[in-house]
């Protein structure tokens, strides 16, 4: 599974001379592929990689490579120019958009999203002076966008490292770009100037209102009955009036929370708009899933440089694993196609496969009410200290 995982990798090109002159053991391509595994499989530390490269044989003899010390790596993946990693990262998302170009997005007539937020990861202030925002606050952010293919397939196809004090409107200008896919954004990109010029440019858009921001009514539109909708409007926003005309839709959440959005599509049904902008949830679990299932926040470096590589190195392990998914064929979930790999990671493709199909002989009928068994008598031995009914504290006095 180790080396089907790296042989998916577009790294021939890490190979060359001139590329790699001046290095004398470890080689751009052997680098790469080096944390790559280890951000698959979850290697912590440094002290753990001289473990790991130690016990896996056949990463070593993939990269070619007898050993090597986990400081070298450290000097090395710091030293690294990030443009090489972002080139890798592009060529791994157009394998993966390869494979998912029949994917036609949501259903029914949503079709792709491109979701654009950012997430922030918080640095150690002592070591990090270079990353510092604020007296309580010192940290990095990584701008996303966010391809929605499918029900159950999204995925990165743009990153944009920065520090902690540039704003979502700047890493959203270097995102938002023309598409056939809907830009999905929080009020955090609700720019009114902007907004102009993406329909000048045919951007198809589903942005979030903030409350301050006026809209003059030019026509209401019917809406339909049953539904947490409560306007769907043809609206001019701004107090200047220079705005060109946008569609606005106001809706209820489940908890009764009242959202105004900003729309392009006039083709679609007020409710369909509604549930374009609750999609956004998606780029949120996914920023919450390669925090907790890839360790993210775990950071290997805290020079810029490193942790703009970490950035890359990350979402290529992520992609990789829904190359990985769409491979095998399988249906799971990416956590659970992970897990596989880290489990079969030094043992054969067909355990592998054979792992994801393997369906459980007896099956869950779901949550039953059973009858109410009598308690037992719990024996706690006669080695503990046990109180039973919480006591008054017995204060006693020097005599």
């Amino acid at each position: 599974v180790l080396r089907q995982c790296l042989s998916l990798l577009p790294t021939k090109d890490l190979a060359c001379p001139i590329l790699n002159y001046g290095t004398k053991k470890l080689s751009i391509e052997a680098l790469v592929k080096i944390f790559v595994i280890a951000q698959l499989d979850h290697w912590k530390s440094y002290p753990e990689f001289d473990i790991k490269m130690r016990a896996y044989k056949d990463l070593m003899e993939c990269i070619d490579l007898e050993s090597i010390s986990s400081s070298q790596l450290s000097r090395r993946i710091n030293e690294l120019d990030t443009a090489i990693l972002q080139n890798l990262f592009l060529k791994v998302v157009q394998m993966l958009e390869q494979r998912t170009k029949s994917f036609v997005g949501l259903p029914p007539n949503i079709g792709r999203l491109r979701i654009v937020d950012a997430t922030h990861i918080k640095l150690p202030p002592t070591l990090s002076n270079w990353a510092y925002v604020s007296k309580n606050s010192t940290m990095v952010k990584m701008h996303t966008r966010l391809v929605v293919a499918s029900e159950d397939i999204s995925f990165p196809d743009k990153i944009v490292p920065s520090n902690g004090r540039v704003t979502d409107h700047e890493g959203g200008d270097l995102l938002i770009e023309t598409s056939d896919a809907t830009y999905v954004m929080d009020r955090g990109y609700m720019d009114l100037y902007r907004m102009n010029e993406w329909i000048k440019e045919n951007i198809k858009f589903v942005v979030r209102l903030r409350k301050d921001v006026t809209a003059s009514i030019l026509e209401e539109y019917e809406v339909p009955e049953g539904t947490t909708i409560q306007r769907d409007a043809k609206v001019i926003l701004g107090e200047t009036g220079k705005m060109k005309p946008v569609r606005l839709v106001q809706f209820l959440d489940e908890e009764g929370t009242i959202f105004r959005v900003a729309t392009t599509r006039w083709d679609l049904e007020s409710t369909e708009v509604a549930e374009i902008y609750k999609n956004r949830w998606i780029i949120e679990l996914f920023f919450k899933w390669i925090k907790q299932s890839l360790r993210f926040v775990k950071i290997w470096s805290t020079k810029p440089q490193g942790i703009w590589n970490q950035m890359f190195i990350a979402m290529i392990a992520y992609i990789l694993t829904l190359i990985v998914k769409l491979e095998a064929n399988s249906k799971k979930k990416p956590l659970s196609i992970l897990t596989h790999i880290r489990t079969y990671l030094n043992r054969s493709w067909e355990e592998f496969v054979m792992a994801l199909d393997y369906k459980p002989k007896r099956t869950s009928k779901g949550r039953q009410k059973i009858p109410e068994k009598p308690k037992k008598e719990i024996i706690y031995g006669n080695v503990a200290l046990v109180n039973l009914e919480k006591k008054k504290r017995d204060r006693r006095k020097i005599k």
